[in-house]
């Protein structure tokens, strides 16, 4: 049976006045799905789903039913072609093609990467005791990615001795790693490999290699294998296996290697065991057993465990336990929790540690000696920012080396020398194509939530915008999981702000921006408030002089994907664009599919809709089940055929709903990679064609003219 019906003429032509046709006056009609009714009934309430069918991945006609959607967006964006080229070419001109990250020292080699102008995919190189030492490039993913759609390396470990390297790979998308086992002497590939490889880590004697591996049907990461170099991986011996389907389990290695650690969290739960990492026979020893609602996380030095936990508090403390008896018996408060400033990440080194805490929701790292306890802080001006550790690989060391960046700052590496206090630039990314931070302003603001929550707001723009009321709005917004929304630098944003664009990042709950506290106020019972802090951040960004009301265009991706989605639906005067890009909107029936990945893990991130209150809770924000007929604004919809986190079928199911039932003119476009993953295409370059296409389509539907054709903004 013909699953859709077509009414699109492949050819892509081209039509008067350079215009997208409105679906008053087409000259393409866009594809329409065919309805197959399939409904069932929880909770006393019938889900209808017209397009269920979609699910089915190996029928030709889904697969069809994408390409047409693909030639329509096409057709749809053909008079941008000109202006996405121009995106693209402006973009690639503020990259440093050909470049080096800086080295960091690992067991006598210095590590870094390295990319060349042209090449879409990285270098893993190394240098043996010396930056003037020969240089060995251990992976070439140029090399490796040659005859794939796709190339992604996940995780990569060399043993203690750096004979060995120990590296995933994806070559789908799918995020389903292929373990590789690589002799650095002879740069040869060992026939030690597994499939759904997860995460990995060495013991001392260079030949017993630990790592976890995803199930076949949830991915959800749940057995620890060691395999011994040399045998059969089909042999390894099973180590661990979580029973418990909310729960991840992750192997590490301690900085200070003495010690293997297993970590096994849900949403909200977690414990660890360790074993001493010369004795890989070893019986694992678990520190404290899992309670609900309680998280803790270890780093260890001399007889001693860290551990970071939220046991007395939400905002996190730091207790000491003794190796020999770590049980939470033994727990000795080293740092108090503070009400107002969280506890983000901690590093333990020989002589100090470090902590990363969130004051007023931006990072700070507080540095203190063990040798006198004394503590200083490593603070920074910029009103919104990002920092976070860099790669602080060997244990004992005089230094602190961290990331730091804003909207205007470029990447930056820094050490820290704790003795000295004194922050040393290592390296600031260069910024080509006459990037110059002066010409830019970075501010933070705070909107006010319906509730009365101030709810933070990153705003990058230049400094000679003319009339920032009347300029275009770029809002972008994720507010899940705890994430927090990072004000990073991306030249993929500088063609937006040269031409005359306000961008802003909105920090509303749901993220981690201030804790966990945030994040428990937009999750579960609470998500509504993610939504409304969006609209709040819009509302007042423009109420302000931030932007147009009539020129706003939002962007959310995956879990923002679902925020875009629900926002649309409940302010759609609000918004004249839409951005949505591998969108979580189908809530109702993947939250309602135990079999799907992440679905039961997620049960403490959204809810289980089986059981009341959370199946109405839920119901009433669905992007896919509150669909009305009603005006939208202009909406593009992205995904990809082989995304692991968000089935392509969320989005293709929306988008065919949402067809017939907009009552506007405003175009509607969805796109599917057919050879991507979760965050589109693997190779750098195109990704930034990604980028253009959005941009390009995002500008024309605000109506922003090219710099050639405009004064100045």
């Amino acid at each position: 049976m013909l699953r859709f019906l077509l009414a699109i003429v492949i050819v892509i032509p081209m039509y008067a006045n350079s215009q997208a046709p409105t679906q008053d006056h087409p000259a393409v009609k866009p594809p329409v799905a065919a309805k197959i009714h399939t409904q069932k009934t929880l909770n006393g309430k019938t889900l209808v789903d017209d397009y269920a069918w979609l699910r089915e991945r190996s029928n030709p006609d889904v697969k069809t039913l994408l390409e047409a959607e693909n030639a329509y967006a096409a057709y749809v964006m053909q008079p941008t072609e000109g202006r996405q080229k121009k995106l693209y070419d402006e973009i690639v001109s503020h990259i440093k093609e050909s470049d080096d990250t800086v080295p960091f020292l690992k067991d006598g080699y210095y590590y870094y990467t390295r990319t060349e102008k042209g090449k879409q995919y990285y270098q893993l190189c190394r240098k043996k005791g010396s930056l003037q030492a020969p240089e060995q490039i251990i992976l070439d993913l140029n090399r490796m990615g040659e005859g794939q759609k796709f190339m992604a390396v996940g995780q990569w470990s060399v043993s203690d001795d750096g004979n060995l390297l120990a590296y995933t790979t994806d070559n789908v998308g799918f995020r389903q790693y292929h373990l590789h086992v690589r002799d650095l002497r002879t740069m040869q590939d060992l026939p030690d490999t597994t499939e759904r490889a997860v995460s990995i880590a060495w013991a001392a004697d260079n030949r017993s290699l630990f790592y976890t591996v995803e199930d076949e049907v949830q991915k959800r990461s749940y057995r620890l294998y060691r395999h011994t170099v040399g045998e059969d991986a089909r042999q390894d011996p099973i180590v661990y296996e979580e029973k418990d389907e909310r729960f991840d389990v992750y192997v590490s290695r301690a900085r200070s290697k003495q010690y293997l650690l297993l970590t096994a969290g849900s949403h909200i739960s977690s414990d660890v065991s360790f074993l001493p990492a010369d004795k890989p026979d070893g019986h694992w020893t678990l520190i404290a057993p899992r309670v609900d609602n309680i998280e803790y996380y270890v780093d260890h030095r001399g007889d001693t465990f860290y551990i970071r936990t939220n046991d007395t508090s939400q905002t996190f403390r730091l207790v000491t336990a003794p190796v020999v008896s770590p049980g939470k018996a033994n727990w000795k408060e080293l740092v108090a929790s503070r009400p107002d400033v969280p506890l983000e990440d901690f590093d333990i080194f020989q002589n100090f540690y470090t902590l990363t805490e969130r004051v007023a929701g931006l990072p700070v790292f507080r540095v203190i000696q063990f040798s006198d306890r004394s503590a200083a802080s490593i603070q920074f001006p910029e009103p919104t920012y990002f920092a976070t550790a860099a790669n602080n690989a060997e244990f004992n060391t005089a230094d602190f080396r961290y990331n730091y960046q804003s909207l205007v700052t470029p990447p930056s590496v820094f050490d820290y020398n704790v003795s000295t206090k004194q922050s040393t630039l290592l390296k600031q990314n260069e910024v080509p194509g006459g990037f110059d931070r002066s010409h830019y302003v970075t501010e933070r603001v705070f909107a006010t939530a319906a509730d009365g929550t101030k709810v933070p707001i990153s705003l990058f723009y230049r400094k000679d915008l003319k009339n920032k009321a009347e300029a275009p709005l770029y809002l972008y917004g994720y507010g899940s999981y705890g994430f927090s929304l990072a004000a990073t630098f991306n030249p993929s944003r500088l063609p937006l702000v040269d031409r005359g664009l306000i961008v802003a990042l909105a920090h509303i709950r749901g993220g981690g921006d201030l804790g966990k506290p945030w994040h428990d106020a937009g999750k579960m019972m609470n998500k509504m408030n993610t939504f409304t802090d969006f609209i709040s951040s819009a509302e007042y960004l423009t109420g302000h002089g931030y932007g147009s009301r009539s020129r706003i265009g939002i962007e959310g991706g995956s879990a923002g994907g679902l925020l875009m989605g629900a926002v649309t639906n409940m302010r759609p005067d609000l918004f004249r664009v839409v951005l949505c890009e591998v969108p979580f909107v189908d809530v109702m029936n993947t939250m309602l599919d135990a079999s799907l990945p992440l679905t039961v893990p997620e049960y403490e991130e959204w809810g289980n809709p089986n059981t009341e209150p959370a199946f109405g809770y839920m119901l009433s924000y669905s992007p896919y089940d509150n669909l009305a007929a009603k005006d939208y604004p202009a909406i593009m919809v992205r995904t990809s055929f082989d995304d692991s986190q968000v089935m392509y079928w969320e989005p293709a199911k929306y988008v065919a709903k949402l067809r017939t039932l907009k009552t506007d003119n405003n175009p509607l476009i969805f796109y599917t990679n057919m050879h991507g993953g979760h965050g589109g295409s693997s190779g750098r370059y195109d990704r930034i064609h990604e980028v253009a296409f959005n941009w390009a389509f995002l500008l024309t539907q605000l109506g922003v003219p090219e710099p050639a054709e405009a004064s100045k903004p």
